[in-house]
């Protein structure tokens, strides 16, 4: 783990203290299947089942870093996978704040609620969850969001996810080979693209 945060660091992906923080708690060898654990620490997607991936650690740190997730925050992760992301989300908003995870993919759901449950437990947390995903994408019902993170490609950017963001939040998202940072602002939204990456489509179900 030291050895790929200190790659990370030196690539000058991973920088704020409050990331690395995340990054060195929540061990990823704890989401990911039991055959891949001698991986886990590799800068690279690992398989999960279903054809989805654990994302790549740089890719995980870069849209983290972006996305600048505060104590006492609410966020909505999209596609929540291996349950990776959630945990480190809610390691960075703390036990003030609220994630709530999304997966459309009925056996990750339950391997990411193992594996989330897990972390939460060594901190008698109770500030994030992940469920299946409904028919319509992401949470309207508990929204407004102030961050939101996708760790799926959309071809354009979601209306129905942008209308899920308060004013003057931050979405950090796959648009097809671009990572996009959507800042809401007066209900429009600001956008900076980051091109040169690969995901799995976000879909709805």
């Amino acid at each position: 783990m030291d050895e790929l945060i200190r790659e990370l660091k030196n690539q000058g992906i991973l920088r704020s203290k409050n990331i690395i923080s995340a990054f060195r708690t929540v061990d990823r060898a704890d989401f990911v299947p039991e055959k891949m654990k001698d991986l886990a620490y590799l800068n690279r997607p690992l398989p999960i089942g279903a054809e989805q991936t654990i994302s790549q650690p740089a890719t995980v740190a870069f849209m983290l870093e972006f996305l600048q997730p505060q104590k006492g925050e609410k966020i909505l992760d999209v596609g929540s996978g291996s349950g990776w992301t959630t945990a480190l989300l809610s390691h960075l908003v703390g036990p003030t704040g609220r994630v709530e995870g999304l997966e459309r993919v009925d056996d990750l759901v339950e391997f990411g609620r193992k594996n989330l449950q897990k972390y939460l437990a060594k901190f008698s947390w109770r500030n994030a969850q992940i469920r299946r995903s409904g028919k319509i994408l992401g949470d309207p019902e508990n929204a407004p969001y102030d961050k939101i993170l996708v760790s799926a490609s959309a071809q354009e950017l979601p209306v129905e996810l942008f209308a899920q963001l308060r004013e003057g939040g931050v979405m950090v998202i796959p648009i097809q080979n671009s990572i996009w940072r959507i800042t809401k602002k007066e209900g429009r939204a600001l956008t900076e693209e980051f091109p040169g990456f690969v995901f799995v489509p976000l879909l709805n179900s």
